[in-house]
Formats: C-alpha cells, structure tokens, sequence
C-alpha cells in the first residue's frame, strides 16, 4: 500500500502561481511512477504531468508544458507540481497518483482544488 496525501491547493488570480506537494508514505517508491491527474465536473480525469522516483525522467501534457513543473525530494518522499502562468482551464480537483511500473498498481490521494479566478 502506498498513501498519498495532497496539499497546496487553493485560489489564485489567472497568471499566478500555486505548488501542489504529494507525501507518500507506506512503501518504498523507487519502483513507481509518480504523477498528476485533474478532473473537473462532469469530465473524465485526465493526465497532467508525471516523474519517474528513479529516473527522474518527466512527462507533461500539451497543456501544461511550460507552465508546470513536477519534481521530486526524495529526502522527503514527495512529490511537487510547480503551477507557474495559471489560466481559468486549469481549475480542477488535482490528484496525486503512484503506479508500480512493472506490477501496474496505482494508488491515488484524495485531491486538492485549484481554483483560478479571471
């Protein structure tokens, strides 16, 4: 098992900027890919960013390349989601998500709102 839990979310003006953290715990994550979904009402979740915990290696969407960051503190066990150039699409519940690359498990948190303002 492996427990997520989110923080940083909450109201910014469009152009600001907001740090998403995502604590995991309960298992060793150097077999997991780390990652960011969003899903608003109505929609399906949908992929935002991801990091390898070993690699380092990241992936965006196209919708967020340039504006996000994902990076990782493996000190800490966590995973941050830098929002940088935020615009009013970008509002969602954010969820953290670990998937064992080569058993497929995922385990997800709890989400955390972002809403951005015009």
């Amino acid at each position: 098992q492996v427990q997520l839990v989110e923080s940083g979310g909450g109201l910014v003006q469009a152009g600001g900027s907001l740090r998403l953290s995502c604590a995991a715990s309960g298992r060793t994550l150097s077999s997991y890919a780390m990652g960011w979904f969003r899903q608003t009402p109505g929609k399906e979740r949908e992929f935002v960013a991801s990091i390898s915990w070993n690699t380092g290696n990241t992936y965006y969407a196209d919708s967020v390349k340039g504006r996000f960051t994902v990076s990782r503190d493996n000190a800490k066990n966590t995973v941050y989601l830098q929002m940088n150039s935020l615009k009013p699409e970008d509002t969602a519940v954010y969820y953290c998500n670990a998937r064992h690359k080569a058993l497929g498990n995922v385990y997800w948190g709890q989400g955390t709102q972002v809403t951005v303002s015009s």
